[in-house]
């Protein structure tokens, strides 16, 4: 009924998220942005069924503010609480309330790649999910948004690496190809390899990265995005899965969403992709999330807390059917 966004610019300044100040501004801004929404929403307080908040992972003093405010406002109005998995919350996505948008089917597979994750998830219900395939190292858009600081970007870097490469050649330059186990993830190594290839360029020439930055930026991204398809088509032909979806925040990139439909078309899959709105860390995701865990009984106490790392399972809906 209403998604709304406070976004936090002071992170620029830093070439990163800054944890103390994402809490004071989760701090500042909880209040008027629920406010906001409610109002967006042409309903009341009153008209609340429940309350559903991330419980994690994330940051621990983002989380703490968000979830001191769910308990507060659930046990105000009296109605149960709901502690969602923020990982849950962006393959759910999918499944948020626009009638004219296709879901996916059970089982598909969900390519979930964020600043901080990057999973490759068995979905075989809205709340049994599996992680098959994980980073063991950095994420996929760590990858984007460090390389993009060495090529001068401002934080976050990532989509402008994106927007670069639209004019730039993918195949001007080779970068390490990372193949691990499994349908596991490494970029550590292409981080490197991207680090020395520009350290030793730069030597050859002071302004290599100035006058070749859109050949790089299209040759970076073309090689992050090759490394998450490799293991996707693997995993969709070893589990013979047709369903395909992508989800986080480094699923706006358009060579990631361009990726996706051009192997659905080859391999004949069924393939899902966000609206760019339900890609980023939103409220609509967490809502949906809660929407299922609530139909299941799935409740928390006031006792709850926020956690920085939880794993991934859900909690069994059996302990809280009493709630």
């Amino acid at each position: 009924m209403s998604n709304l966004i406070a976004g936090q610019k002071v992170h620029e300044h830093y070439g990163g998220v800054v944890p103390e100040l994402a809490s004071r501004a989760h701090l500042q801004n909880i209040v008027p942005v629920v406010d906001a929404a409610i109002k967006k929403a042409g309903i009341r307080v009153e008209d609340i069924d429940a309350i559903a908040f991330t419980k994690g992972p994330g940051l621990l003093g983002s989380l703490v503010v968000g979830t001191s405010f769910a308990k507060s406002m659930a046990l105000a109005l009296d109605v149960p609480l709901i502690d969602v998995n923020h990982m849950y919350g962006h393959v759910l996505a999918h499944f948020i309330d626009d009638e004219e948008k296709a879901k996916p089917a059970f089982p598909f597979l969900c390519l979930t790649v964020s600043g901080g994750h990057t999973q490759i998830v068995l979905v075989r219900s809205h709340l049994e999910m599996e992680i098959i395939g994980t980073t063991i190292d950095d994420a996929a858009g760590e990858a984007f948004d460090k390389t993009a600081k060495l090529l001068g970007f401002p934080y976050p870097g990532g989509p402008l690496i994106d927007k670069h490469a639209q004019h730039g050649n993918p195949e001007a330059f080779e970068f390490a190809k990372p193949n691990m186990k499994g349908y596991n993830y490494s970029f550590s190594g292409l981080k490197t390899s991207i680090l020395y290839f520009l350290q030793n360029q730069e030597k050859l020439n002071p302004k290599f990265i100035e006058e070749n930055l859109n050949d790089l930026c299209a040759s970076v991204q073309r090689s992050i995005v090759n490394v998450l398809f490799q293991k996707v088509c693997k995993a969709a032909k070893e589990l013979g899965i047709k369903e395909i979806a992508i989800a986080g925040g480094v699923s706006a990139n358009s060579e990631i969403r361009t990726r996706l439909i051009e192997e659905g078309k080859q391999r004949a899959w069924n393939v899902f992709i966000p609206k760019f709105e339900y890609c980023t860390d939103n409220a609509a995701m967490i809502a949906i999330t809660g929407f299922f865990m609530h139909q299941a009984g799935m409740h928390a106490d006031q006792s709850v807390s926020a956690q920085a790392r939880i794993p991934f399972a859900p909690r069994s809906t059996s302990a809280s059917q009493k709630n």
